[in-house]
């Protein structure tokens, strides 16, 4: 009967985490923005939700989702011609369980790896 998942991950600044997914990644606002410390982003088929953590210390935080892609390599290369800084530890590669992955740092240290099966 599960349908969807939508992970939530915690921001310290709303403004910045929009900016940040919005700008660099292409995602866009998703229902209300009015929710004081609560934020809802789309791109194609996922939503990632937002709370606010003001007291977060971002290099203690652990929060990390994977995303699975098509078209991996395009998307990784519109990512590098927007200047978005991709993990030292994750560019893109082939892994031996069967993935091509690469991974990235939101301004709150939320890890994203973006990954696709290989065929």
């Amino acid at each position: 009967m599960l349908t969807d998942i939508h992970p939530k991950l915690p921001m310290r600044n709303k403004k910045a985490t929009m900016g940040f997914y919005v700008d660099h990644l292409g995602f866009l606002p998703f229902g209300s923005l009015d929710h004081a410390g609560y934020l809802m982003l789309q791109k194609d088929r996922i939503q990632i939700h937002f709370f606010e953590f003001k007291n977060l210390y971002p290099r203690k935080n652990y929060g990390q989702i994977y995303i699975r892609c098509s078209n991996l390599e395009q998307f990784y290369q519109e990512l590098l011609a927007r200047k978005v800084a991709i993990h030292p530890n994750g560019p893109l590669e082939r892994k031996p369980w069967g993935q091509k992955e690469f991974s990235l740092l939101d301004p709150d240290h939320n890890l994203l790896t973006f990954g696709q099966s290989i065929d």
